[in-house]
Formats: structure tokens, C-alpha cells, sequence
């Protein structure tokens, strides 16, 4: 790796603490590529060689059960995929692609194993992310079990407006049939839900929204700080 990626790596809160030589160590096998849109990075159910950092592009999250496909998250940077199966030598229980031009920071996943037993600093930065990552698996668990398809979408939308800075019009970052899957629905229940956020405020051109009044979506909505804010 250049000399500039190791000090991207140094820099995120998950390595920032650990000591020189841990991290040396850690990063010594490490190597960074470039991938191009659509290329499948690890398959469900293969043994995790690797802790995966994304630092540019997006990556797709998805699981497979009798003939089924379903989007289980959309990874954005600078964040990690999958710790969890790293630290414990076990199965992806996910799949990932990437969904555009993507670079990928790849750290053999013996090696985090090993730091991990003997840098307290890294351990405790490792149980931290894994705790955010429980969190935000509840929050989901909530939204798809507590929500009605609408008020899903209703949310996602209000949560896509805040990525943008309030902005009245964003582009989604993922396509109509991943979006469906995301959020529990059929491409054909979404589209009938989009055009039933047509009174709200709501309205659509390809993948660009626009809400032109956010009060009545979420009077909707009803957004909770406990399900939809990530800082919680």
C-alpha cells in the first residue's frame, strides 16, 4: 500500500488508537484495489479471509434463501464490512457488490484476529463498531416489524433528505428493485406507494426526488430519534 493509504487506515477510529507496532503489524499484509460497479466481493457462506474497508463507492449487502434475493444494507464510506465474521473465523452470512466504481482497503482477517487478542485500545475500538452495528440492526428489525410499508418508505426518504443537508431534491442511491427489496416490498407496492406520497409532497423523476413540503411527509411519517437517527 502507499504510504498515503496506510495513513487514511491510521486516521479512522477503529485503528487511530492502537499502537505503532500493533498497527504496523496489522497493515502489513494489507493490500488496497480498485473495483468496477457490479462486482461481487464475497459470497454468503464463504469463510471471511478478509476485513473489508470501503473508502470510496458504495457497496450492496444481500443474503439468498430458497430462490430469494433480498438487500439486507447499502455501505457507504468510510466504514467496514464484516466485522463480525471476522472476529469470530466464521461464514459471511452476507453477500457484497458494488454498485459503482468502489476502492476497498482489504486487511487479512488472521491478522485483526491476532492484534485484536493483544491491543486493548483496537478490542475496545472493535467491540464499539460492532455494538453501532448491533444498533443499527435493531433499528432496522423496528422499521420493517413496527412500520407499514408507506410509513417505511415515508421514513427512508426523510432519512435520504438529511444525508443531503435538507435539500429539497436528492438523488436515490440505489435503484427502484434494490429499494423494494431494502425495505420489504415488491417493485410494484413501491411504485404504488410513491405515487400514494404523491399528496405528501413527493415527487419523482427516474431516481431523483424532490419533497417539496417535508411537514406533511412527516406528520406521515412520524420519524423516531430511537429507529431513524443514527447517532442513537
Amino acid at each position: 500500500m502507499r504510504d498515503s493509504d496506510i495513513m487514511e487506515i491510521r486516521q479512522l477510529s477503529l485503528f487511530d488508537g492502537m499502537s505503532d507496532p500493533h498497527f504496523d503489524r496489522l497493515t502489513r499484509g494489507a493490500y488496497v484495489q480498485t473495483f468496477p460497479p457490479q462486482v461481487d466481493l464475497i459470497h454468503e457462506g464463504d469463510p471471511c479471509d478478509f476485513l473489508h474497508i470501503l473508502f470510496e463507492g458504495s457497496v450492496e449487502l444481500f443474503a439468498h434463501w430458497n430462490g430469494r434475493e433480498s438487500t439486507m444494507a447499502l455501505v457507504r464510506p468510510v466504514s467496514t464490512f464484516i466485522l463480525a465474521a471476522t472476529i469470530r473465523d466464521a461464514p459471511y452470512l452476507m453477500s457484497a457488490r458494488t454498485l459503482e466504481k468502489t476502492r476497498i482497503v482489504l486487511l487479512p482477517s488472521s491478522d485483526v484476529r491476532a492484534v485484536f487478542d493483544e491491543d486493548h485500545a483496537f478490542a475496545r475500538a472493535v467491540v464499539a463498531e460492532l455494538a453501532q452495528c448491533y444498533r443499527a440492526l435493531v433499528k432496522s428489525s423496528k422499521d420493517i416489524k413496527l412500520r407499514s410499508a408507506l410509513e417505511r418508505l415515508a421514513n427512508y426518504l426523510l432519512r435520504q433528505r438529511q444525508r443531503a443537508g435538507g435539500a429539497a431534491a436528492f438523488t436515490l442511491p440505489m435503484e427502484k428493485r434494490r429499494l423494494a427489496s431494502y425495505l420489504g416490498m415488491t417493485a410494484e407496492n413501491l411504485s404504488r406507494a410513491f405515487k400514494t406520497l404523491q399528496p405528501y409532497g413527493v415527487e419523482m423523476d427516474g431516481a431523483h426526488v424532490t419533497i417539496s413540503d417535508p411537514g406533511d411527509l412527516i406528520t406521515l411519517a412520524k420519524p423516531s430519534v430511537l429507529i431513524d437517527d443514527p447517532a442513537q
